[in-house]
């Protein structure tokens, strides 16, 4: 009876405990179950030169950083849950991006591989935050477009809430990992989640267009979580669902959305040039 009656309830119980203590490992998995050896050598993709930025908590994080030409803007990326920066910085300093002139800013969340601390909701959004000031300190006036994939969509539109941007370009998003949970894990209460990840309610905060790329075929994060998040952004954002899963839609739109957020760019310089000229002497 005493054996039946653990098997009942104390098994799901101490199953229940080890996803609570150990959620952050399934949420950041690139933080604890890197490929990268500690202290091994991480060359800076060609184009790009690798920086450290401090957090204000005291944090190093790796960054890889390339100017913008004059005139360019910048684009600050946030890699997914399983992810490295590397991919982004090649990605931004090639075409179409680097030879229009964008600039890229591509940074490993505490924790991971080059970078110190242990991630948290609230951490990978002070790196973010510190990141972007970064990005605003070593271009000074211009514009940063703000992209994410998979978490960092999150990261992103959680910046955009705090800081001034271009826009958002967000891959693979979700509206909110707390509804995202509730698909994957139905029978995981949501009070034990520590980290939310609320885009659903952040997105109000942010202006400027809002750009979002999803796989029809993503197993992941279902593209109806992506729908609903563009839906609370309103008429300013664009939603393209394509053929692809969560990984293969990297980059398929890279063309429509530099010239989309180029677009925009030239027509906020048309609207701001009259109100300068009004005020001046």
């Amino acid at each position: 009876m005493r054996l039946l009656l653990f098997a009942v309830l104390g098994l799901p119980a101490a199953l229940l405990g080890a996803l609570v203590a150990f959620q952050r490992h399934l949420i950041y998995p690139g933080a604890y179950f890197s490929r990268h050896a500690e202290g091994e050598a991480r060359p800076a993709p060609g184009g790009t030169a690798a920086v450290t930025l401090t957090t204000p908590d005291g944090e190093r994080l790796l960054g890889y950083w390339r100017p913008p030409a004059p005139g360019g803007g910048v684009v600050l990326s946030f890699h997914g849950n399983a992810s490295a920066p590397e991919s982004a910085a090649v990605r931004f300093t090639g075409g179409p991006w680097g030879p229009a002139g964008w600039g890229v800013l591509a940074i490993a969340y505490r924790g991971y591989p080059g970078s110190t601390g242990h991630p948290s909701e609230d951490g990978l959004i002070r790196d973010g935050l510190a990141a972007h000031d970064a990005a605003a300190a070593w271009a000074p006036g211009a514009p940063i477009l703000l992209h994410g994939h998979s978490l960092g969509a999150a990261v992103a539109v959680a910046v955009a809430a705090r800081r001034p941007h271009l826009g958002l370009y967000l891959e693979a998003p979700f509206d909110s990992l707390r509804r995202l949970v509730g698909l994957r894990y139905p029978l995981v209460p949501r009070l034990f989640l520590r980290d939310t990840y609320r885009s659903d309610r952040r997105i109000a905060g942010t202006t400027g267009p809002v750009f979002v790329v999803h796989g029809l075929q993503d197993g992941v994060i279902p593209v109806t979580l992506a729908r609903r998040l563009a839906a609370l952004a309103g008429p300013r954002a664009r939603l393209e669902a394509i053929a692809g899963d969560h990984v293969s839609i990297l980059g398929a739109r890279d063309g429509a959305a530099q010239t989309a957020f180029r677009d925009a760019l030239v027509q906020r310089a048309a609207v701001d040039r009259p109100a300068a000229a009004l005020a001046a002497p």
